[in-house]
């Protein structure tokens, strides 16, 4: 099975194609041309941004190619990567390895597996309930009781963000919204579009009026003036590419608003983790840009909301427009 692609899809590929070509000549030009230190860290982050989307929009694309169940396997390869820059970073002891096992190569794969077979009722319910109760009965079977409560929520949050938040990106793909059908890339590509042009506006709009901080110790680069220009901005776009959702543009500046408020909310989350772990990145995976939770920290929050709203809405209920 593979999704429809229509000619207004493929303007909006070329669209974010050519528009990433021209960034990325513009960055190289201005980093030959900068020479302050100021100006290089800026044109250093601007084009590592720039490095990051194409990464996405090949993930996107391969996506295209190999259809729902091959993007589910892609995705669940994204999680494990993920799950496993995670772990990395939080203290364990030997007594949590096979729990561990459980965690990357059973919950993990099985979440996607249930995905692909079009089991939602199960796969809404796999981490939150069964996971949850797994990993505390195999942990406590080690026979290890130091930080036994702290090694477990370590472990399940992991599952929760890495795996099946992660997961309700791809699971956008199977979707079967009545006179949408085939199309539902589209939803994900529309996710990752709004969620990250987020990102880029509220870093445009925090370099031109940012002022007031946000959280400071935290992530001291956000403001308030890039956080409401960013929301804006990436909603208004939202709105305007309601044409290639189930959505009217009115409801697409809606959706937009909560993806954007729920990627912002991911960040700083992810943003206080490494904070708490004494870090600067999850890891090194994407040269100049960190490790892939890095990248993904604003998905983790939004897509599984996107995802709820957009069935109860249009599968549950049965509305189109």
């Amino acid at each position: 099975m593979r999704f429809a692609v229509d000619r207004p899809m493929l303007w909006l590929v070329e669209g974010v194609v050519g528009g990433l070509i021209a960034a990325s000549l513009v960055g190289f030009f201005l980093s030959l041309r900068v020479k302050s230190d100021s100006g290089k860290a800026t044109i250093q982050n601007l084009n590592a941004r720039i490095r990051a989307w194409w990464i996405m929009i090949g993930v996107f694309s391969i996506a295209m190619l190999v259809g729902p169940v091959g993007s589910l396997a892609l995705f669940g390869f994204i999680s494990f990567l993920a799950l496993r820059e995670y772990v990395s970073l939080i203290p364990t002891v030997p007594a949590d390895h096979r729990t561990l096992f459980w965690s990357f190569f059973v919950f993990t794969p099985l979440q996607y597996w249930i995905l692909a077979m079009h089991w939602y009722g199960v796969a809404s319910i796999m981490i939150p309930v069964y996971a949850f109760l797994f990993v505390p009965v195999r942990l406590v079977l080690s026979g290890e009781t130091a930080g036994f409560l702290d090694r477990a929520a370590r472990i399940h949050w992991g599952l929760m963000v890495c795996v099946y938040c992660i997961s309700y990106a791809p699971a956008l793909l199977i979707l079967e919204i009545p006179g949408y059908r085939q199309q539902s890339a589209k939803l994900l590509l529309f996710l990752v579009i709004v969620v990250q042009f987020s990102d880029v506006f509220q870093y445009i709009w925090g370099k031109l009026l940012g002022k007031r901080r946000i959280a400071p110790l935290i992530s001291p680069n956000k403001t308030w003036e890039g956080f409401l220009g960013g929301v804006a901005s990436a909603s208004l776009l939202g709105m305007g590419l309601w044409w290639m959702t189930p959505f009217s543009p009115l409801q697409a500046l809606g959706m937009s608003l909560v993806i954007t408020l729920l990627g912002f909310a991911g960040g700083l989350i992810m943003s206080a983790i490494k904070r708490d772990r004494g870090v600067k990145d999850f890891g090194s995976i994407i040269e100049g840009h960190g490790g892939i939770l890095d990248r993904v920290d604003s998905i983790c929050f939004s897509a599984p909301v996107f995802f709820h709203l957009t069935r109860f809405f249009y599968i549950t209920h049965g509305k189109t427009t």
